[in-house]
Order: C-alpha cells, then sequence, then structure tokens
C-alpha cells in the first residue's frame, strides 16, 4: 500500500507562521462538526426506537452502521487522502457529509428506517475521510512529543460539538417527536447538510501548509511491515476498544437515565450533553496537563477510573448512578488522542498507513454499541456495562504494559 510520510514530514520554515492559523482553524472546525454529526447519533437511538417502535439492538444499529464504515472505508479513505492531499480529502469529506444529510429528506418523507440507515451510512464516508485526514496532519503541525496534547485541544473543539449537539437533539428532535413519525429530522439535517457545503466551499478556498518529506527521516523505518511494530498492534485494539466504550455508553445514555430516575426521553437527553461536555472540560485540561504528565500512566489512570465510575453506578440508585455514568465521560476526554500518539509513535514514513489502519479500528463504536443492545434486550443494564468495562480494562493493560517507547517487534 503506497503512504505518504507524515512523522517525517514538515512544513517549510518560510511559510509555518502564515499557514498554521488557517489550518487550525479549519481543523477545530472540521472537529466540531464531525464532533456535532457523530454525537447527534445519540438522539437518532431514542428518536428512531420510538417512531419505529424497535428494540434496543435494532435501534442500536443506527451506531452500527455508522461505525462500521470506519471499518469499510478508512484504508481506502487514506488511499484516496493520499492521492489528492489533505485539502481536497477534507473538501471531499465535508461533501460527501452533506450529500448524506441531504438523504434524510427522501427518508424522512417515506418514513423508512432502513433509508435513514444508508443516509448515515453516507455521513460516515464524509467523516471517514475528514478522520483519515485530520489526525495524522495534526501530529504534523509541531513537536512529535507534544502530538498528545496538540491532538487533545483540537478534539476539545470537537467535544464543543459533541455537548451541543443533544441540546440540540433534544430541542429540534425529540422535543416534537410523535410516533409513525419521523418528521422532526427532516429541517435539521437539511440545515445540516447546507451548513456542511459551506464549509466545504471555504476550506476548498484555504490555503493550508505544504507537507514536504524529509529524506534523512524517511529511511529510518524504511523496509519493516506495519504490523512489525508493537505498539501499533496493540494500538489498533486500544482504539477499538476505546471507541467502543465510548459509543456505547453514550448510545444508550438516554433510555439507562429514563429507566433509572424514570424521566422522559427529552429531559434525560439534556444529561446525555453533561457527558460530552465533561468531555470538552477534559480535553481542554489534558491539553496543558500532557506537556508534562507521562501519557500511558494517564492513559492507564483514566481508563482504571472509568471502570470504578461505571461499576459504581450500576450498583447504585437514583440521580447518584446518574452522575456516575456521566463521570465516565471525563475519563474519556484524553483516551484517543493518547493511544493515537503512542500508536504512531515513531512509525516515520509508516504513519499514513498506520493511521489509515487505526481508523479502520473506529468500527469498535459499531460492535460494542450493538453487542451491548443486545445484552440490554435480553438481561440488565449492570449486566449489558460489563462490556465497556472490559473494553476499559484493556486500555489500563495497554497504558501499563501494552506500549513500548522502543519500536520493539
Amino acid at each position: 500500500m503506497a503512504h505518504i510520510p507524515l512523522q517525517s514530514v514538515r512544513v517549510p520554515e518560510t511559510d509555518a507562521q502564515t499557514s498554521y492559523r488557517p489550518a487550525l482553524v479549519s481543523l477545530a472546525v472540521l472537529y466540531f462538526m464531525m464532533g456535532f454529526i457523530t454525537c447527534l447519533n445519540d438522539t437518532l437511538v431514542p428518536f428512531f426506537k420510538k417512531g419505529f417502535q424497535l428494540t434496543y439492538s435494532q435501534s442500536s444499529l443506527v451506531q452500527f452502521y455508522f461505525f462500521l464504515t470506519y471499518g469499510i472505508m478508512s484504508i481506502p479513505a487514506g488511499r484516496l487522502v493520499e492521492k489528492v492531499g489533505y485539502k481536497k480529502g477534507m473538501v471531499l469529506g465535508f461533501a460527501v457529509a452533506g450529500a448524506g444529510a441531504l438523504l434524510f429528506l427522501p427518508a424522512s418523507l417515506l418514513h423508512e428506517y432502513t433509508l435513514f440507515l444508508g443516509a448515515l451510512f453516507v455521513i460516515a464516508i464524509g467523516i471517514v475521510l475528514l478522520q483519515v485526514a485530520a489526525n495524522p496532519y495534526i501530529t504534523v503541525l509541531g513537536p512529535a512529543e507534544t502530538a498528545s496534547s496538540r491532538l487533545t485541544l483540537i478534539q476539545g473543539v470537537g467535544s464543543l460539538g459533541t455537548t451541543l449537539a443533544p441540546l440540540f437533539g433534544a430541542a429540534f428532535i425529540l422535543a416534537p417527536l410523535q410516533e409513525a413519525s419521523s418528521d422532526a429530522v427532516q429541517y435539521p439535517y437539511l440545515g445540516i447538510a447546507a451548513l456542511l457545503a459551506i464549509i466545504a466551499l471555504t476550506v476548498s478556498r484555504l490555503r493550508l501548509p505544504d507537507i514536504q518529506v524529509q529524506a534523512e527521516e524517511k529511511s529510518q523505518t524504511q523496509g519493516r511491515s506495519v504490523f512489525s511494530f508493537r505498539n501499533l498492534r496493540f494500538g489498533i485494539l486500544g482504539i477499538f476498544c476505546y471507541v467502543g466504550a465510548e459509543v456505547s455508553v453514550g448510545t444508550f445514555l438516554t433510555n439507562y437515565i429514563t429507566d433509572t430516575v424514570h424521566i422522559t426521553e427529552n429531559e434525560a437527553n439534556g444529561y446525555v450533553s453533561l457527558y460530552w461536555g465533561s468531555m470538552l472540560v477534559g480535553r481542554f485540561l489534558g491539553a496543558y496537563l500532557l506537556k508534562f504528565l507521562k501519557a500511558s500512566a494517564t492513559l492507564a489512570t483514566c481508563a482504571g477510573l472509568a471502570i470504578v465510575l461505571i461499576g459504581f453506578s450500576i450498583n447504585a440508585t437514583g440521580y447518584v448512578a446518574v452522575w456516575s455514568m456521566i463521570a465516565v465521560g471525563l475519563c474519556n476526554s484524553i483516551m484517543f488522542a493518547i493511544i493515537f500518539s503512542l500508536a504512531v509513535q515513531g512509525l516515520g514514513s509508516y504513519t499514513t498507513q498506520a493511521s489509515g489502519l487505526l481508523s479502520t479500528a473506529i468500527a469498535g463504536g459499531a460492535i460494542v454499541s450493538y453487542g451491548q443492545g443486545l445484552l440490554i434486550d435480553h438481561y440488565t443494564w449492570p449486566i449489558a456495562f460489563l462490556l465497556p468495562i472490559l473494553c476499559y480494562a484493556y486500555l489500563v493493560f495497554f497504558g501499563l504494559n501494552g506500549h513500548k517507547s522502543s519500536l520493539a517487534s
């Protein structure tokens, strides 16, 4: 597979000062929209469950098909980005996601759940393109040793989108919800489609940093299989487990809160924004602290705390259980950036190829959330939440022993 060397690339020094600002602004907008659109799925799950009278596992197909796209499209998307470049890759990603949002109109008019899933699949293709282009691109815009901090900071902007999405969904989608009707999603997604089209046009006119290869760094890892890198192998499973746990908790949080404290889905969805909002706080705080803390130890600590909080929540009652589950978002805040940065550390010219593989592992959001939906259908909430607990347990291992500072195979 062809690849663009990213760890072994640089922005020309003469252009750095003038080109960094539009690049960072465009990446911030990109992450905001990725977060907003992705987290809006958490609203669609209870919306479709009630509107189409679905089981938990059937409603979780929203997340299944959305995140399955990462498993199918990440590597092809990586190849496409290599050919067209990062700027065109981002523009194309926004355009494809906008087309998918536009498909919500015929799906709503026909009131067909399968058409909504197809529209979400198209949206996800666009998000995959954005993700594959953006994650490694951020690692280039500064020193490698602060990559975790930099990626966490940009993801903090994305968390603003994930925080606002449940509030938007509660006001414009869940509030007007009527059974056997899907009209409430028409105008919100038409608005999203229009906004994405405007962003795609704007980004296409921006001047972004030109990425060049430094030949002296390229040779450090040349001649090895990408799977010979231990950190990457363990990191792929780490991304799978992290995204699976984060998505499954967020996906069913509205229904979990509804069942726990007996309030409406509309009211419960407001608490979901606090789950994602805690990630917003944690990411901005983490962007600063990760300049001083050891990334791998921080990952293990946060994953361990997530296990404690989930365990406490499923054994508690009332709002104590609710707030304990919401607090898991704070633990999640810096995990993706750390796992990604540790997994690609020292890969040099293999970084883009590795990014495609790591993005493929985001399919964990599909597998784990659907698995948890099946467990809820057949057992209880405490048993269902054992699945994300197992995911976090692996992340404790990755932080303590899975990642090594050397490139040992």
